[in-house]
């Protein structure tokens, strides 16, 4: 008769097997990862720049696919509802985070129905208008708001989205009335922005840039506690004297809740090695993007404390959606 440990060790390795086995075949098909916003934005930009490096390493295609809508909870929930083995992943956001705090009903709990692999890049907020609005800086966008309580509008990326808790917090921090307009994503709120139907935006730098470059929008400052390196003269809301205004936005890639944790590991080995090549990370910082390989336990404990902070805000600015 064997001893009891060794009886113990026998069964703990027979029921490790299959998952270790799993992640050394993983993967064996082509790979989903949904961005949960329209092509074009930061999100897409992130999601297929990874995925080409991925299927580039895993030998299998990985396959974008937008599903956006309803601030980017669509996507997160179609994830959520899949089966947990690691052929369909998600492109997460901040914006998920501050979605379970300020909708009253969501269809998954960002926390416990989708597992966190890696956090990926996190990028700085813009305060952009048209290069048509007079406005050229903070102040001035403030002297326009005031003078027209109600009138200005905003554009955000969605409802309970990230931009729309920044432009709750600068009308409460700022003392001025603006209106809340969401879009499905930054692409159509960019267009709109620039066509003059809004004021103003608050959105991540990569999704701007290209725009400012061009002469198209004009940064009146960074959302962030620093300035962005990308845009290294456009100063923050809080040197602007919105004194301690400082939310970013992040990107990372999350799985279903039970997924293996070899595979959630695999994944985030294989993302770790992408994002430590110098090519890859001038690109993304390039781009206004920081390339991150925080771990699955980092990026959740990141979540769960970016929900306390977010619920505060949200009760603050008394942000809250149906």
């Amino acid at each position: 008769m064997k001893p009891l440990w060794k009886a113990a060790l026998a069964a703990a390795l027979a029921a490790a097997l299959p998952a270790a086995v799993l992640a050394e075949a993983w993967p064996a098909r082509p790979v989903k990862i949904v961005v949960p916003s329209p092509p074009g934005g930061s999100t897409d930009q992130i999601g297929r720049s990874i995925g080409q490096k991925l299927a580039e390493l895993w030998k299998q295609p990985v396959v974008v696919e937008n599903r956006p809508g309803a601030g980017l909870t669509l996507g997160a929930d179609y994830v959520a509802k899949s089966p947990p083995d690691g052929y369909t992943l998600l492109i997460g956001a901040v914006h998920h985070s501050i979605a379970q705090t300020v909708y009253k009903k969501l269809p998954y709990n960002f926390a416990t129905d989708l597992a966190p692999i890696s956090v990926l890049a996190v990028v700085p907020n813009v305060l952009v208008v048209s290069s048509s609005n007079p406005a050229r800086s903070v102040a001035d966008l403030v002297a326009q708001a005031k003078a027209q309580p109600g009138k200005l509008t905003y554009g955000s990326t969605g409802a309970g989205t990230a931009h729309h808790l920044i432009g709750e917090n600068f009308n409460d921090m700022a003392g001025v009335q603006t209106l809340h307009v969401p879009y499905k994503g930054s692409s159509p709120a960019l267009v709109d922005l620039m066509g003059g139907q809004t004021t103003m935006m608050f959105d991540t730098v990569p999704s701007c840039l290209p725009l400012i470059k061009g002469g198209k929008l004009r940064p009146l400052a960074v959302a962030t506690a620093r300035r962005s390196s990308a845009l290294p003269d456009v100063p923050t809301l809080s040197e602007a004297g919105l004194k301690g205004f400082d939310i970013a936005t992040w990107f990372g890639l999350m799985a279903p809740a039970g997924t293996p944790r070899p595979v959630i590991d695999k994944v985030h080995a294989d993302v770790a090695r992408i994002l430590a090549d110098p090519e890859m990370r001038k690109q993304w910082i390039d781009m206004g993007a920081e390339p991150v390989a925080s771990t699955p336990d980092e990026m959740a404990r990141q979540i769960k404390d970016e929900i306390a902070k977010f619920s505060a805000l949200a009760q603050k600015a008394r942000l809250s959606l149906d």
